[in-house]
Order: C-alpha cells, then sequence, then structure tokens
C-alpha cells in the first residue's frame, strides 16, 4: 500500500453526529449539532464534547456546567445538519425543527424527546485547547428508547436506531454487523456428533 503525506488534521472518522442540549429555561433552550464528542472514562462514566467559543451554545453551557448529548438517527438527518448551520442566536431550533424538549432527571437542559437515547452531562472541567473547549462531563443519567431494550435479555440493541454518523464534511449510515468484540479470538464451537 503506498501512502501520501497530508498535513496534520482532523482525521479520524466516522464520528457520531450528536445533538447537543443546553439552557436552563424554555427561553434559552438550545441545540447544537456536534461531531467532536465520545467517551473518555467507564468509571466513572464520562464523555466530552468540543465546542468552539464563538458557538452561541458555548457560553450556555459554560456557565450552567450541563447540557445533554442527544444521539441522532437517519430519519433525523435534515433536522440534525440544520441545528448545526442555523444559529440559536436567531432561531428557536426546538420550534423549527418541530423538535420537542422533554425534562431531564438530573440536569435544567432538556433531552430532544425524538432522539433514541440522550445522555445527561454535567461539566467537570473545560480545556482550552485552541481553536475548541473541550468539555468533560460526567455522566448522569442515560435515558433510552424502551422499544430498544430487548425484552428477554434486558440489553440496548443501537443497531435499531440507524445511527448517523459524519465523515469528513458528509453524513453517513453504518454499514452492517462484521463480528462482535473479540470474535477474532473467539474458539470456534465443536459440532456434536
Amino acid at each position: 500500500m503506498s501512502k501520501v503525506v497530508w498535513k496534520a488534521g482532523t482525521m479520524i472518522y466516522p464520528l457520531p453526529a450528536v445533538m447537543v442540549s443546553c439552557g436552563n429555561s424554555p427561553e434559552n433552550y438550545n441545540i447544537i449539532t456536534i461531531s467532536w464528542t465520545g467517551t473518555i472514562n467507564t468509571d466513572p462514566a464520562m464523555c466530552y464534547v468540543s465546542i468552539r467559543p464563538s458557538r452561541h451554545s458555548y457560553n450556555i453551557i459554560k456557565e450552567n456546567k450541563e447540557f445533554v448529548i442527544n444521539l441522532t438517527t437517519k430519519d433525523l438527518a435534515k433536522q440534525t445538519d440544520w441545528c448545526g448551520v442555523k444559529s440559536g442566536k436567531n432561531f428557536n431550533k426546538f420550534k423549527e425543527m418541530k423538535l420537542t424538549p422533554e425534562k431531564a432527571k438530573f440536569v435544567s437542559a432538556p433531552l430532544i424527546a425524538e432522539c433514541p437515547i440522550s445522555i445527561e452531562c454535567e461539566v467537570t472541567d473545560i480545556i482550552p485547547l485552541g481553536s475548541h473547549d473541550m468539555f468533560i462531563a460526567k455522566v448522569l443519567a442515560v435515558h433510552a428508547d424502551e422499544r430498544l431494550i430487548d425484552k428477554n435479555t434486558g440489553a440496548l440493541d443501537l443497531r435499531q436506531t440507524a445511527p448517523l454518523t459524519y465523515i469528513h464534511g458528509a453524513y453517513y449510515e453504518p454499514g452492517g454487523k462484521i463480528g462482535k468484540f473479540g470474535f477474532s479470538v473467539q474458539k470456534k464451537k465443536k459440532k456434536k456428533k
């Protein structure tokens, strides 16, 4: 395989395309679309979002020290994109995109009812990085659409959501399953004779 060298840049893909909701009252609720987000710790459960200080949601999150990460789907692609290109300074994004703010259990920021998974987050640290600041947060609660929970095992099946991903300026849906974690070392079961 022959490779060419590119300048240093952001080339880790795919990324989740999520809608982050924030605000502490209906008058200042807002939604920002983010792909620079992820898990950073298991115990305690922690995650992050990175936001440019020029974005409207930046100060809302910085002041309130909380937000909700709402996982998006193929069916929410238009709303996800619109909330990323329009500013909450000029639009009520919930109203414009016909999204429903829903009361969270621990934070004053709203969940987005139409999203299959909503993750309540409390900011523990803000790290200035240059173009973006990273908001590190403790996960306080995860809200899951009950239709995603297997009635027999209690396991959460996120494949049903048709999750939306972002790859270098475009939105995609993931392909099919290749294998479960550890499949490369799993011993094959012997067939009974």
